[in-house]
Protein backbone atom coordinates (compact mmCIF):
# COMPACT_ATOMS: atom_id res chain seq x y z
CA UNK A 1 0.00 0.00 0.00
CA UNK A 2 1.13 3.81 -1.02
CA UNK A 3 0.50 6.05 1.74
CA UNK A 4 1.45 9.81 0.94
CA UNK A 5 1.71 11.83 4.57
CA UNK A 6 0.75 15.78 3.35
CA UNK A 7 2.52 18.08 6.23
CA UNK A 8 3.68 21.78 6.09
CA UNK A 9 7.74 20.75 7.66
CA UNK A 10 9.56 17.38 8.14
CA UNK A 11 13.04 15.79 8.55
CA UNK A 12 15.84 17.01 8.09
CA UNK A 13 14.47 20.44 7.83
CA UNK A 14 12.88 20.97 10.97
CA UNK A 15 13.13 18.81 14.28
CA UNK A 16 10.17 18.46 16.24
CA UNK A 17 7.49 16.14 17.82
CA UNK A 18 4.81 15.87 14.96
CA UNK A 19 7.56 15.23 12.63
CA UNK A 20 8.58 12.71 14.46
CA UNK A 21 4.91 11.74 14.93
CA UNK A 22 4.95 11.18 11.03
CA UNK A 23 8.31 9.09 10.85
CA UNK A 24 7.09 6.80 13.37
CA UNK A 25 3.80 6.24 11.08
CA UNK A 26 5.94 5.29 8.38
CA UNK A 27 8.51 3.35 10.32
CA UNK A 28 5.45 0.70 11.86
CA UNK A 29 3.20 0.71 9.09
CA UNK A 30 6.51 -0.35 7.56
CA UNK A 31 6.17 -4.31 8.00
CA UNK A 32 2.50 -3.91 6.78
CA UNK A 33 3.55 -3.56 3.51
CA UNK A 34 2.76 0.39 3.57
CA UNK A 35 5.40 2.69 1.46
CA UNK A 36 5.33 6.37 2.61
CA UNK A 37 6.03 9.59 1.07
CA UNK A 38 6.32 12.79 2.63
CA UNK A 39 5.27 16.27 0.85
CA UNK A 40 6.08 19.27 2.88
CA UNK A 41 7.04 22.97 2.27
CA UNK A 42 10.96 23.89 3.09
CA UNK A 43 12.56 27.10 2.72
CA UNK A 44 15.76 25.17 0.86
CA UNK A 45 14.74 22.08 -2.11
CA UNK A 46 18.55 21.53 -2.41
CA UNK A 47 17.92 18.23 -2.81
CA UNK A 48 14.22 18.68 -3.61
CA UNK A 49 14.06 14.95 -3.09
CA UNK A 50 15.25 12.98 0.05
CA UNK A 51 15.29 9.60 0.87
CA UNK A 52 15.17 8.85 4.21
CA UNK A 53 14.72 5.16 6.19
CA UNK A 54 11.29 5.90 6.89
CA UNK A 55 9.98 7.85 3.71
CA UNK A 56 10.88 9.46 0.38
CA UNK A 57 10.38 12.96 1.38
CA UNK A 58 9.10 15.55 -1.63
CA UNK A 59 10.17 19.41 -0.48
CA UNK A 60 7.94 22.37 -2.38
CA UNK A 61 9.92 25.55 -2.28
CA UNK A 62 8.35 27.94 0.59
CA UNK A 63 7.29 31.39 -0.80
CA UNK A 64 5.26 32.65 2.23
CA UNK A 65 4.31 32.17 5.80
CA UNK A 66 0.79 33.58 7.42
CA UNK A 67 0.64 33.17 11.12
CA UNK A 68 2.44 29.83 10.91
CA UNK A 69 0.89 28.49 7.72
CA UNK A 70 3.19 27.41 5.16
CA UNK A 71 2.50 28.63 1.36
CA UNK A 72 3.88 27.02 -1.59
CA UNK A 73 3.10 27.88 -5.07
CA UNK A 74 4.94 24.80 -5.99
CA UNK A 75 3.20 22.79 -4.17
CA UNK A 76 0.20 22.01 -5.99
CA UNK A 77 1.84 20.68 -9.30
CA UNK A 78 3.50 18.51 -6.87
CA UNK A 79 0.96 17.17 -5.02
CA UNK A 80 -1.20 16.42 -7.86
CA UNK A 81 2.39 14.12 -9.48
CA UNK A 82 2.24 12.54 -5.83
CA UNK A 83 -1.61 11.75 -5.76
CA UNK A 84 -0.50 10.10 -9.01
CA UNK A 85 1.12 7.40 -6.99
CA UNK A 86 -0.56 7.08 -3.63
CA UNK A 87 -3.24 4.61 -2.74
CA UNK A 88 -4.09 6.68 0.57
CA UNK A 89 -3.34 10.50 1.82
CA UNK A 90 -2.36 10.90 4.98
CA UNK A 91 -3.15 14.89 5.91
CA UNK A 92 -1.39 15.71 9.65
CA UNK A 93 -3.66 18.74 10.99
CA UNK A 94 -3.32 21.97 11.66
CA UNK A 95 -1.87 23.16 8.35
CA UNK A 96 -4.64 25.14 6.37
CA UNK A 97 -2.98 25.20 3.33
CA UNK A 98 -3.11 21.75 3.21
CA UNK A 99 -7.14 22.12 3.04
CA UNK A 100 -6.18 24.35 0.07
CA UNK A 101 -4.86 21.56 -1.58
CA UNK A 102 -6.75 19.14 -1.25
CA UNK A 103 -9.79 20.95 -2.58
CA UNK A 104 -7.46 22.30 -5.24
CA UNK A 105 -6.76 18.88 -6.33
CA UNK A 106 -10.02 17.30 -6.30
CA UNK A 107 -8.43 14.91 -4.00
CA UNK A 108 -10.85 11.23 -4.84
CA UNK A 109 -8.52 8.82 -3.09
CA UNK A 110 -9.17 7.81 0.93
CA UNK A 111 -8.02 10.03 3.34
CA UNK A 112 -7.13 10.22 6.93
CA UNK A 113 -6.03 13.33 9.23
CA UNK A 114 -4.58 12.57 11.98
CA UNK A 115 -6.13 15.96 14.55
CA UNK A 116 -2.82 16.82 16.16
CA UNK A 117 -4.01 19.84 18.10
CA UNK A 118 -6.86 22.51 17.96
CA UNK A 119 -6.02 26.39 16.72
CA UNK A 120 -5.68 28.12 19.90
CA UNK A 121 -3.54 31.16 19.60
CA UNK A 122 -4.88 32.88 15.91
CA UNK A 123 -8.61 33.20 17.33
CA UNK A 124 -9.64 35.78 14.78
CA UNK A 125 -8.06 33.91 12.01
CA UNK A 126 -9.24 30.69 12.97
CA UNK A 127 -13.24 32.34 13.07
CA UNK A 128 -12.13 33.39 9.03
CA UNK A 129 -10.72 30.03 8.70
CA UNK A 130 -13.52 27.67 10.70
CA UNK A 131 -15.72 27.78 7.43
CA UNK A 132 -13.03 26.14 5.62
CA UNK A 133 -11.48 23.75 8.31
CA UNK A 134 -15.34 22.57 8.65
CA UNK A 135 -15.53 21.58 5.16
CA UNK A 136 -12.36 19.83 5.17
CA UNK A 137 -12.85 17.61 8.23
CA UNK A 138 -16.05 16.70 6.75
CA UNK A 139 -14.77 15.79 3.69
CA UNK A 140 -12.42 13.15 5.11
CA UNK A 141 -12.58 9.94 5.22
CA UNK A 142 -10.86 9.12 8.86
CA UNK A 143 -10.11 11.21 11.41
CA UNK A 144 -7.54 10.30 14.08
CA UNK A 145 -7.53 11.88 17.53
CA UNK A 146 -4.06 11.12 19.68
CA UNK A 147 -5.60 10.31 23.16
CA UNK A 148 -9.10 10.24 24.48
CA UNK A 149 -8.43 13.27 26.78
CA UNK A 150 -7.86 15.62 23.76
CA UNK A 151 -11.07 14.44 22.15
CA UNK A 152 -13.07 15.03 25.15
CA UNK A 153 -11.78 18.71 25.81
CA UNK A 154 -11.90 19.43 22.24
CA UNK A 155 -14.20 22.32 20.69
CA UNK A 156 -14.00 21.07 17.29
CA UNK A 157 -13.50 16.57 17.49
CA UNK A 158 -17.05 15.77 18.35
CA UNK A 159 -18.83 16.97 15.61
CA UNK A 160 -17.33 14.54 13.74
CA UNK A 161 -17.73 11.86 16.16
CA UNK A 162 -18.89 9.25 13.41
CA UNK A 163 -15.62 9.21 12.31
CA UNK A 164 -13.17 9.92 14.68
CA UNK A 165 -10.57 6.56 15.75
CA UNK A 166 -8.46 7.07 18.87
CA UNK A 167 -4.97 5.97 18.29
CA UNK A 168 -2.19 7.08 20.78
CA UNK A 169 1.23 8.31 19.66
CA UNK A 170 3.46 4.98 19.95
CA UNK A 171 7.52 5.00 19.46
CA UNK A 172 9.77 2.02 18.16
CA UNK A 173 12.72 1.39 21.13
CA UNK A 174 14.68 0.14 17.84
CA UNK A 175 14.24 3.15 16.10
CA UNK A 176 16.19 5.24 18.86
CA UNK A 177 20.27 4.84 19.07
CA UNK A 178 20.69 2.71 22.30
CA UNK A 179 23.17 5.13 24.19
CA UNK A 180 26.79 4.30 23.82
CA UNK A 181 29.45 5.05 26.64
CA UNK A 182 31.13 7.08 24.65
CA UNK A 183 28.20 9.36 24.10
CA UNK A 184 27.23 8.63 27.90
CA UNK A 185 30.70 10.00 29.28
CA UNK A 186 30.47 12.74 26.86
CA UNK A 187 27.27 13.77 27.79
CA UNK A 188 28.30 13.65 31.45
CA UNK A 189 31.21 15.78 31.19
CA UNK A 190 29.25 18.37 29.41
CA UNK A 191 26.19 18.45 31.07
CA UNK A 192 26.51 16.45 34.59
CA UNK A 193 23.76 13.92 36.02
CA UNK A 194 20.94 14.03 38.16
CA UNK A 195 19.46 17.54 36.22
CA UNK A 196 15.93 18.10 35.04
CA UNK A 197 15.75 17.64 31.38
CA UNK A 198 13.48 19.68 28.24
CA UNK A 199 13.72 18.72 24.93
CA UNK A 200 11.70 20.38 21.93
CA UNK A 201 11.16 23.29 19.77
CA UNK A 202 11.60 26.63 22.04
CA UNK A 203 7.88 27.77 20.78
CA UNK A 204 5.72 29.80 22.83
CA UNK A 205 3.15 27.10 23.73
CA UNK A 206 6.53 25.02 25.14
CA UNK A 207 5.70 27.42 28.37
CA UNK A 208 9.67 27.68 29.34
CA UNK A 209 9.28 30.97 30.48
CA UNK A 210 7.20 29.73 33.64
CA UNK A 211 10.08 26.31 33.75
CA UNK A 212 13.09 29.21 34.01
CA UNK A 213 10.52 31.28 36.96
CA UNK A 214 10.83 27.88 38.81
CA UNK A 215 14.19 26.91 39.43
CA UNK A 216 15.17 30.52 40.38
CA UNK A 217 17.55 29.17 43.52
CA UNK A 218 16.98 25.52 42.69
CA UNK A 219 19.69 23.39 44.17
CA UNK A 220 19.59 21.15 40.71
CA UNK A 221 20.01 22.25 36.96
CA UNK A 222 18.16 22.15 34.01
CA UNK A 223 19.00 21.56 30.32
CA UNK A 224 16.74 22.64 27.95
CA UNK A 225 17.43 21.05 24.62
CA UNK A 226 16.26 22.71 21.47
CA UNK A 227 15.92 25.74 19.42
CA UNK A 228 13.11 27.70 17.74
CA UNK A 229 11.22 31.08 18.09
CA UNK A 230 11.54 31.96 21.68
CA UNK A 231 14.79 30.70 22.47
CA UNK A 232 16.86 34.44 21.94
CA UNK A 233 13.31 35.72 24.83
CA UNK A 234 14.55 32.64 27.03
CA UNK A 235 18.11 33.58 27.20
CA UNK A 236 17.64 36.94 28.04
CA UNK A 237 15.23 36.05 30.28
CA UNK A 238 17.72 33.85 32.21
CA UNK A 239 20.00 36.97 32.44
CA UNK A 240 17.68 38.89 34.22
CA UNK A 241 17.45 35.88 36.75
CA UNK A 242 20.91 35.86 36.78
CA UNK A 243 20.34 31.67 36.52
CA UNK A 244 23.40 29.48 36.77
CA UNK A 245 21.41 26.44 37.09
CA UNK A 246 19.77 25.96 33.25
CA UNK A 247 21.73 25.07 30.18
CA UNK A 248 20.56 26.20 26.66
CA UNK A 249 21.98 22.87 24.81
CA UNK A 250 20.39 23.76 21.58
CA UNK A 251 20.19 21.21 19.12
CA UNK A 252 22.12 18.32 19.95
CA UNK A 253 22.30 14.25 18.20
CA UNK A 254 19.76 11.62 18.94
CA UNK A 255 22.82 9.95 20.74
CA UNK A 256 22.96 12.75 22.85
CA UNK A 257 19.73 12.90 23.55
CA UNK A 258 18.97 9.86 24.15
CA UNK A 259 21.98 9.83 26.70
CA UNK A 260 20.59 13.16 28.43
CA UNK A 261 17.47 11.04 29.17
CA UNK A 262 19.50 8.52 30.99
CA UNK A 263 21.38 10.80 32.60
CA UNK A 264 18.43 12.95 33.83
CA UNK A 265 16.40 12.93 37.07
CA UNK A 266 13.36 13.32 35.38
CA UNK A 267 12.00 14.89 32.07
CA UNK A 268 9.95 18.07 32.95
CA UNK A 269 7.06 19.63 30.63
CA UNK A 270 6.15 22.67 31.42
CA UNK A 271 2.57 23.19 28.55
CA UNK A 272 -0.09 24.44 29.69
CA UNK A 273 -1.69 25.36 26.20
CA UNK A 274 -3.88 23.15 24.19
CA UNK A 275 -1.43 23.83 21.14
CA UNK A 276 0.80 21.21 23.24
CA UNK A 277 -1.65 17.93 22.42
CA UNK A 278 0.42 15.11 23.58
CA UNK A 279 4.08 15.55 23.99
CA UNK A 280 6.48 13.26 22.17
CA UNK A 281 9.00 14.36 24.87
CA UNK A 282 7.30 12.65 27.76
CA UNK A 283 6.74 9.39 25.44
CA UNK A 284 10.55 9.60 24.87
CA UNK A 285 11.03 10.16 28.80
CA UNK A 286 8.79 6.96 29.61
CA UNK A 287 10.44 4.55 26.75
CA UNK A 288 14.03 5.42 29.33
CA UNK A 289 12.02 4.84 32.62
CA UNK A 290 12.26 8.32 33.57
CA UNK A 291 9.93 10.12 35.71
CA UNK A 292 7.66 12.87 34.29
CA UNK A 293 6.62 16.01 35.03
CA UNK A 294 3.26 18.12 33.52
CA UNK A 295 0.22 19.83 33.98
CA UNK A 296 -3.09 19.50 33.65
CA UNK A 297 -5.36 20.87 30.40
CA UNK A 298 -6.89 18.22 29.35
CA UNK A 299 -4.93 17.03 26.60
CA UNK A 300 -2.68 13.68 26.04
CA UNK A 301 0.04 14.94 27.81
CA UNK A 302 -2.42 13.52 30.56
CA UNK A 303 -2.90 10.37 29.25
CA UNK A 304 0.97 9.66 28.73
CA UNK A 305 1.49 10.96 32.27
CA UNK A 306 -0.56 9.85 34.90
CA UNK A 307 0.23 11.22 38.51
CA UNK A 308 2.05 9.36 40.85
CA UNK A 309 1.65 6.44 38.78
CA UNK A 310 4.31 7.94 35.76
CA UNK A 311 5.47 10.64 37.64
CA UNK A 312 4.01 14.18 38.86
CA UNK A 313 1.16 16.32 37.17
CA UNK A 314 0.77 19.73 38.36
CA UNK A 315 -1.69 23.04 38.21
CA UNK A 316 -0.75 24.49 34.96
CA UNK A 317 0.84 27.94 34.51
CA UNK A 318 2.07 27.80 37.96
CA UNK A 319 5.71 27.74 38.44
CA UNK A 320 5.37 27.27 42.84
CA UNK A 321 3.30 23.95 41.87
CA UNK A 322 6.54 22.98 38.77
CA UNK A 323 9.24 23.73 41.57
CA UNK A 324 7.62 21.89 43.91
CA UNK A 325 7.36 19.02 41.95
CA UNK A 326 10.55 18.84 40.83
CA UNK A 327 12.03 19.45 44.79
CA UNK A 328 10.10 16.18 45.77
CA UNK A 329 11.84 14.39 42.48
CA UNK A 330 14.98 15.72 43.79
CA UNK A 331 14.82 14.98 47.50
CA UNK A 332 13.40 11.85 47.25
CA UNK A 333 15.16 9.10 44.73
CA UNK A 334 13.16 6.37 45.75
CA UNK A 335 9.63 8.17 44.43
CA UNK A 336 11.72 8.74 40.76
CA UNK A 337 12.79 6.05 40.52
CA UNK A 338 9.35 3.92 41.23
CA UNK A 339 7.31 6.58 38.97
CA UNK A 340 10.17 6.08 36.37
CA UNK A 341 9.35 2.25 36.25
CA UNK A 342 5.71 2.95 36.42
CA UNK A 343 6.32 5.22 33.50
CA UNK A 344 8.54 2.45 31.18
CA UNK A 345 5.42 0.16 32.03
CA UNK A 346 2.74 2.17 30.88
CA UNK A 347 4.86 3.06 27.50
CA UNK A 348 5.19 -0.67 26.63
CA UNK A 349 1.36 -1.42 27.36
CA UNK A 350 0.15 1.88 25.47
CA UNK A 351 2.40 3.60 23.42
CA UNK A 352 5.04 0.99 21.52
CA UNK A 353 5.12 1.71 17.67
CA UNK A 354 4.41 -1.58 16.81
CA UNK A 355 0.89 -1.16 18.45
CA UNK A 356 0.47 2.27 16.96
CA UNK A 357 1.57 0.69 13.42
CA UNK A 358 -1.36 -1.61 13.64
CA UNK A 359 -3.81 0.47 14.11
CA UNK A 360 -2.81 2.62 11.50
CA UNK A 361 -2.75 -0.20 9.09
CA UNK A 362 -6.51 -1.04 10.25
CA UNK A 363 -7.80 2.21 9.51
CA UNK A 364 -5.79 2.50 5.98
CA UNK A 365 -6.72 -1.21 5.24
CA UNK A 366 -10.45 -0.83 6.15
CA UNK A 367 -10.10 2.50 3.82
CA UNK A 368 -8.79 0.41 0.77
CA UNK A 369 -11.42 -2.51 1.15
CA UNK A 370 -13.92 0.58 0.91
CA UNK A 371 -12.30 1.80 -2.41
CA UNK A 372 -11.96 -1.59 -3.58
CA UNK A 373 -15.94 -2.16 -3.44
CA UNK A 374 -16.82 0.95 -4.50
CA UNK A 375 -14.66 -0.31 -7.89
CA UNK A 376 -16.43 -3.28 -7.97
CA UNK A 377 -19.30 -2.08 -7.66
CA UNK A 378 -19.33 0.54 -10.41
CA UNK A 379 -17.63 -1.90 -12.58
CA UNK A 380 -20.78 -4.25 -12.28
CA UNK A 381 -22.91 -0.60 -13.65
CA UNK A 382 -20.72 -0.63 -16.82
Amino acid sequence: MRVLHVYRTYFPQTQGGLEETIRQICLNTRRHGVESRVLCISPSVRPRVVRREEAVVFRSRLHLEIASCSVSLQALPMFRRLLGWAEVVHYHFPWPFADVLHFAARVRLPTVLTYHSDIVRQKVLAALYAPLMNRFLKSMDRIVCTSPNYFASSAVLPRFEDKIDIVPIGLARKSYPQGSPEHMAHARACYGEGFFLFVGMLRYYKCLHILLDAIQGAPYRVVIVGSGPTEAELKKQARELALDNVVFAGQVSDEIKVALIDLSRAVVFPSYMRSEAFGVTLLEGAMRGKPLISTEVGSGTSHVNVDLKTGLVVTPASHRALREAMDRLHQQPDLARRLGDGARQRFDELFNGRLMGDRYMRIYGALAQRRDAGNVALSGLE
